[in-house]
């Protein structure tokens, strides 16, 4: 029987669904388990279908999936999952998604539109969920839109530990992309050691995926700049925000993130001159054919299975970022 049992019979019970295979293997053996055995299909009309083909009563158990296209596909696959596993008598049953579908809706910013993160948040808790695992919300305000606890985890951790190793801190410049990541960009030029700029950009609300770049707000000239943002969706923007970087001087551009989208034409954009190097985690999946040399993809598993094995444990999810969480 898959699963970790416990002192006092309990048991830990890792469930995936098909959107991200080999992110859920790696974080089952990181945990030192396996996961469970589940006959997963979709019907000839598009209908989902899932079973588990072992027990679950009485279990901890936890389905990961990543939300990557066709996302509404894994978002319902997930749902029917999180229901078989309600009916199958789990005791508990956490959501590991760790990017959080339709984050960049988590409020109107005009007349009649919807407030989606909301929406999936209360067809998690519909389902069955009790809680909710993800990592670097596009807004943290989501954490409040499900009735029940959240951990929201922070990937920068994971990538830190790649440009210390990697960047000079006396030639660089943390940059946040926009106003809404200051903060976060903030935290970074404290770990790191370095000076933070802030690149003021307008958008068009009528035109998605679109950005004019503005004025950059800091010192960037003759540095290696480290632009830092959650996601890269089609790549527009941040190569936008790179070659403001080095109109203004800056002798280098990397780009971090979390979330590898990578929505075509992301792969061709993202090859630009301006651009010196990508770092993301596999939080989604990044199949051969969207990388290219300059790309860097570290693993997620460990920070997502630590973080599946203290709240297992009944242990502290915040103690794993210096109480920051």
């Amino acid at each position: 029987m898959s699963g970790i049992e416990a002192a006092g019979s309990k048991r830990l019970v890792l469930v995936s669904g098909r959107a991200h295979p080999a992110l859920a293997e790696e974080i089952a053996r990181e945990v030192g388990s396996e996961l469970v055995p589940t006959d997963a299909r979709t019907f000839a009309n598009g209908e989902i279908y899932a079973r588990f083909d072992e027990s679950i009563r009485g279990a901890d158990a936890f389905v990961i999936q990543s939300h990557t296209s066709p996302i509404n596909e894994w978002l319902m696959e997930q749902l029917i999952m999180i229901d078989a596993l309600k009916r199958a008598s789990a005791k508990r049953i956490t959501v590991v998604a760790p990017f959080y579908p339709y984050a960049r809706q988590d409020k109107k910013g005009r007349g009649r539109e919807p407030i989606s993160a909301r929406l999936v948040a209360d067809l998690f808790k519909t389902a069955g969920a009790d809680r909710i695992m993800s990592i670097d919300l596009h807004a943290a305000q989501i954490q409040g839109f499900f009735d029940g606890p959240v951990d929201h985890l922070f990937a920068m951790p994971v990538l830190l530990s790649e440009f210390k190793e990697t960047l000079d801190p006396s030639t660089l410049t943390v940059v946040s992309p926009d106003m809404g990541r200051v903060r976060v960009a903030d935290i970074w030029s404290d770990k790191l050691g370095a000076p933070l700029a802030i690149i003021h950009k307008r958008r068009d609300p009528l035109v998605p995926n679109q950005v004019s770049v503005h004025e950059i707000v800091g010192e960037v000239a003759g540095r290696v700049c480290l632009l830092v943002d959650d996601l890269i969706d089609t790549g527009r923007t941040i190569v936008k925000a790179a070659e403001a970087l080095k109109d203004a001087g800056a002798i280098g551009v990397v780009v971090a993130a979390t979330h590898a989208v990578f929505s075509d034409p992301a792969v061709e954009i993202l090859q630009s001159d301006f651009i010196d190097r990508v770092v993301v985690t596999d939080t989604l999946p990044v199949p051969e054919e969207k990388r290219w040399d300059r790309l860097t993809v570290l693993s997620i598993a460990p920070l997502l299975a630590r973080a599946i094995t203290e709240v297992f444990e009944d242990g502290s999810v915040t103690s794993m970022f210096d109480g920051a969480a």
